[in-house]
């Protein structure tokens, strides 16, 4: 049997429009000041310092009465260790001398001799003492400073609420066709009718 109707269903369509929620600022005068703090450029230099202590090296050419007094002390000390060691060396000679020996002539020999090792001096003995004190270069740039003063009146903000917006632009629908062909009352009444009988 041949289908006979046809539906067809029509949707609805919706436009939607959205409007965004917003703040709208009406602006006031504003007065705007600028000054200016200069800056500059400051360079410090000290240059590097030496300090020479010639004093040592003066008292060994040619010493001060203090160094001189200090000096002889020391050789006398020394000379009373020497002298004390060598009166303990021709006891311990005298303590184990033979009958015979000849050691009292050797004493006075030995007394009798004169030190010729002596030098004059004519160049110090002892370098100065240098010392030296590092060197500074500092130095310290302040760019100028802008400063900005803003002076303006409040101004009115108007809050303006969002919303959404439905347009229908088509109605929803449902169409229905007859797509058969005529029917005849009674069936006799078709012109392509064939009796029951006669259908093979």
């Amino acid at each position: 049997m041949e289908r006979l109707i046809e539906i067809k269903t029509v949707p609805i369509e919706l436009e939607m429009k959205v409007n965004h929620a917003r703040l709208d600022y009406k602006r006031s005068t504003v007065d705007l000041e600028i000054s200016r703090n200069q800056g500059g450029l400051q360079i410090r230099s000290k240059p590097i310092k030496v300090n020479i202590d010639t004093f040592e090296a003066r008292n060994s050419v040619s010493p001060t009465a203090m160094r001189s007094i200090e000096q002889a002390a020391q050789r006398g000390q020394q000379k009373v260790y020497d002298t004390t060691a060598t009166y303990a060396r021709r006891g311990d000679l005298l303590l184990e001398a033979k009958i015979g020996e000849q050691l009292i002539s050797q004493f006075a020999m030995e007394s009798q001799q004169v030190n010729t090792d002596f030098a004059m001096k004519w160049l110090p003995t002892t370098g100065p003492d240098i010392t030296w004190d590092g060197g500074e270069l500092n130095i310290r740039y302040e760019m100028d400073k802008l400063n900005f003063d803003w002076r303006m009146d409040k101004g009115n903000v108007e809050f303006i609420p969002g919303n959404i917006e439905f347009t229908v632009t088509q109605q929803p629908d449902v169409i229905i066709k007859y797509i058969g062909g005529p029917v005849y009352v009674p069936p006799s009444a078709d012109p392509d009718y064939v009796p029951l009988d006669e259908q093979a």
